[in-house]
C-alpha cells in the first residue's frame, strides 16, 4: 500500500450557494481526472460532508474512476462502491490502494445499479450518483449490452434510470438524501433537457427535490473547432451540468 504526501486539500471551503465551479480540479490522495468524464473530487467531498458523518452506510452505484471511494476513505464513510463495467471495479480498486488515518468498510464489486437485491430495505446514510449521460460518453463496449451509456434514445435511456431511481429509493433510510449529477445533451442541434427528464424519474418514485445546483464545467475547452462549429450552425455550447439533491421523505 503506497504512501501519500498530500492526502487532503488545500484551502477547502465548503460550498454555500446553488452555483458551484472548480476551475482548476483536485489532485489530492490519488484523484486524477484520467478516466473521461469522471465528476470532481471537490463535489464529492462537499456531498459527503453536508449529507453525512463519520461510518455512516454510503453507496455509489457507478463508482466509474473511484472518485467517491477515496473520499470516503479519507472522510471515515463505510462504502458499498459498485459498477456494471470490470475496468470501473479494477479502477477504483487501485485508487484505493493508500494509506491513510482511516480504514473504513468498502466494497468493491461488479453490479448492476437496476438491481440493487444485495442490499436491504432502508440500509443506506447517503446515495451519490454519477450516471453516464446518455450514449455522449461510451464506458464500454458493446458487449456490456445492459451499460446505460450505450443507449442512444433519451426515452428508454430514463426508462433504465427509473429503475435505477427505484431502487436507490428503496434501500436509502427514511429521511435521507441522494445526490445525483447529470448533464444536457442535444439531438440534431436542439437542446435536450436530459437531466429534467431522468430528475422527473426521481420524483416519479417517490423523491422530493431539495436542492438543484448548477456545476460550471470547465474540462470542455470552448475553442478551435467547437466555437467555429457553434457559430456556423447556431447553437451554444453546454457547459453546465445539474447537482440534484433529492430526499426521501
Amino acid at each position: 500500500m503506497q504512501k501519500i504526501k498530500k492526502l487532503q486539500p488545500e484551502n477547502f471551503e465548503q460550498e454555500c450557494t446553488t452555483v458551484w465551479s472548480f476551475a482548476r480540479r483536485g489532485n489530492w490522495a490519488t484523484h486524477n481526472s484520467k478516466y473521461r468524464g469522471n465528476w470532481a473530487p471537490e463535489v464529492v467531498r462537499n456531498l459527503l460532508l453536508r449529507y453525512s458523518k463519520e461510518r455512516d452506510c454510503i453507496l455509489d452505484p457507478m463508482i466509474g474512476g473511484g472518485t467517491t471511494a477515496i473520499e470516503c476513505k479519507l472522510l471515515n464513510r463505510h462504502l458499498l462502491a459498485l459498477d456494471i463495467n470490470p475496468h470501473a471495479i479494477e479502477l477504483t480498486q487501485k485508487a484505493l490502494d493508500f494509506e491513510c488515518e482511516y480504514n473504513p468498510k468498502i466494497r468493491v464489486e461488479l453490479n448492476d445499479a437496476r438491481d440493487l437485491s444485495l442490499l436491504k430495505d432502508e440500509s443506506i446514510d447517503f446515495v451519490l450518483n454519477h450516471p453516464p449521460y446518455a450514449d455522449i460518453i461510451k464506458y464500454s463496449e458493446k458487449q456490456i449490452e445492459q451499460d446505460l451509456s450505450n443507449i442512444h434514445d433519451l426515452e428508454k435511456f430514463c426508462d433504465e434510470m427509473e429503475k435505477v431511481a427505484y431502487e436507490l429509493y428503496r434501500v436509502l433510510k427514511k429521511d435521507k438524501y441522494c445526490a445525483i449529477l447529470i448533464g444536457d445533451t442535444r439531438r440534431n442541434k436542439m437542446y435536450q433537457p436530459l437531466a429534467f427528464m431522468v430528475m422527473q424519474r426521481f420524483l416519479k418514485v417517490g423523491f422530493e427535490l431539495k436542492e438543484d445546483i448548477i456545476k460550471q464545467q470547465h474540462n470542455c475547452k470552448a475553442t478551435g473547432f467547437w466555437v467555429k462549429k457553434s457559430k456556423e450552425a447556431n447553437f451554444l455550447l453546454i457547459m453546465h451540468e445539474h447537482l440534484f439533491v433529492l430526499k426521501k421523505i
